[in-house]
């Protein structure tokens, strides 16, 4: 009779293709699990239907030219994106933009990373059957665009950021609209726990599900709210303040599970945190210029130049290799998303197809921000 039963319950070990997704989706992600029975076994990750040379591109225009191509990276962190490469060449070639500008930078980061955050929301609830939180998400994110959109002519690939500045100064309509933002956001978030947060389903979902101990996190690389997850400290805005990060007060949110839930909990809170800075912020725009006078052709001396951003998904790093022309020898995208996917077969292993899914959901990836 045991050894009937031994036969029964034999498995059979193959392979199956998840993806690749429409654009629509996270992006065109191909991935090839090794299954046994339900099993994951293996997860093999097939990179690059949205590579589109952008590094290779970035020899051949200008500096000035460079920043627009990064807000089609990560297009949900554009603003934070071309940020990046501003304070990069600003850095560079010692220009001291006002705190103006800083202030409103950092505004903008914020109302991006919130942006981002509630679509992730959205997107993570309907990839796990809660439909509801789709709409909830947009409803909030719809708000944040009307801002991007009456200041920066833009809802998504925003190109707001120039080298010295900004490109406009702000709407007339912008402070008000923000503290609208504020007000109205407060009351939502707690209604995104009601809904999702501490719904017993979905908690069962994603508790103990894609751990990674905070050991692997360091060794695979991993940054952002992923890494957070598992408890390592790793915020560029802490570590190494940019435009007015060190003039505000916020917590870094991190959590030692290191399951799926936790980064899940540390996107939730750094929605709060951004509020926070908002607040801290909207009342005390400095007067001053929008943007810095800069010479017409921009020339970086020659020598190797990083400059490193918090991105919604983690840390964004450019480097820039100059020979002294006005092109760049060499542009080097650090994308926060490649390095967390490269964690997923070690997050999914033993593991279900759906929790797959579950698993890259909390990862947040966009996929030409990896591709590149």
């Amino acid at each position: 009779m045991e050894e009937y039963l031994t036969d029964q319950l034999k498995t059979q070990e193959y392979f199956l293709n998840m993806g690749p997704q429409h654009p629509a989706t996270h992006g065109v992600l191909r991935l090839l699990l090794k299954l046994d029975g339900e099993i994951i076994r293996n997860v093999d990750m097939d990179l690059g239907y949205i590579h589109r040379s952008i590094e290779k591109m970035c020899e051949r225009d200008t500096y000035k030219q460079i920043i627009h191509l990064t807000d089609r990276l990560d297009y949900l962190s554009s603003h934070i994106n071309n940020e990046a490469v501003c304070l990069l060449v600003e850095k560079a070639l010692n220009i001291e933009v006002t705190d103006r500008i800083k202030v409103i930078r950092t505004m903008m980061d914020e109302l991006t990373r919130i942006s981002s955050h509630v679509l992730w929301w959205g997107v993570m609830g309907m990839d796990i059957g809660a439909l509801t939180t789709f709409m909830y998400g947009f409803r909030e994110r719809e708000m944040i665009n009307d801002i991007f959109e009456e200041t920066c002519g833009a809802r998504l690939t925003m190109n707001y950021n120039v080298i010295g500045g900004l490109r406009y100064d702000l709407h007339e309509n912008f402070v008000k609209r923000v503290k609208d933002f504020i007000k109205h956001f407060k009351k939502k978030l707690p209604e995104y726990d009601k809904l999702l947060s501490n719904n017993v389903i979905f908690r069962k979902r994603l508790e103990g599900i894609g751990y990674i101990s905070k050991e692997d996190a360091v060794a695979y690389g991993l940054n952002g709210p992923t890494a957070r997850g598992s408890g390592v400290s790793c915020d560029i805005r802490k570590i190494h303040p940019y435009s007015a990060y060190d003039r505000v007060d916020f917590e870094e949110i991190t959590f030692p599970e290191g399951d799926s839930y936790a980064r899940y909990k540390v996107r939730i809170q750094e929605m709060h945190q951004s509020l926070s800075i908002l607040e801290q912020l909207v009342d005390k725009i400095p007067e001053g210029e929008y943007k810095v006078k800069t010479k017409a052709v921009i020339k970086l001396p020659e020598g190797d130049y990083l400059q490193r951003v918090e991105s919604a998904r983690g840390d964004f790093g450019v480097y820039v290799k100059s020979d002294g022309q006005k092109f760049p020898y060499r542009v080097k995208f650090r994308s926060p998303g490649f390095a967390n996917l490269t964690a997923l077969n070690k997050m999914s292993e033993g593991l279900k197809i759906a929790d797959l899914v579950a698993i890259l959901s909390t990862i947040d990836i966009v996929v030409p921000d990896i591709d590149r």
